[in-house]
């Protein structure tokens, strides 16, 4: 079993159509409706995977179709077997 400390994870989607289209609107609508699409993708992709308030889903990312997530190493095993998951790996801290 893996350890139950949270830790952040950054979550990369497989190639998407919705997402490339709306990528491909520059204007500030289009901008817009991808913010909101990835947003509800992500937060329902968590929700259908994960047990609710055991995780902290931190920013989707735009320029990917990805996002980052405070969640457990067993949580991460979950999602990397989740419908449409192309990556999950831990954030690695840089030393200073």
């Amino acid at each position: 079993m893996g350890s139950t400390k949270s830790e952040r994870y950054f979550v990369f989607m497989n190639y998407d159509p919705e997402y490339k289209r709306l990528r491909a609107d520059r204007t500030k609508r289009g901008a817009y409706e991808l913010d909101m699409y990835l947003s509800r993708k992500h937060d329902e992709l968590l929700a259908n995977t994960l047990e609710h308030g055991s995780y902290e889903k931190k920013i989707s990312l735009v320029i990917v179709d990805g996002f980052a997530v405070e969640i457990t190493e067993d949580q991460a095993s979950v999602l990397r077997s989740a419908s449409g998951v192309r990556v999950v790996e831990k954030n690695q801290e840089l030393p200073s």
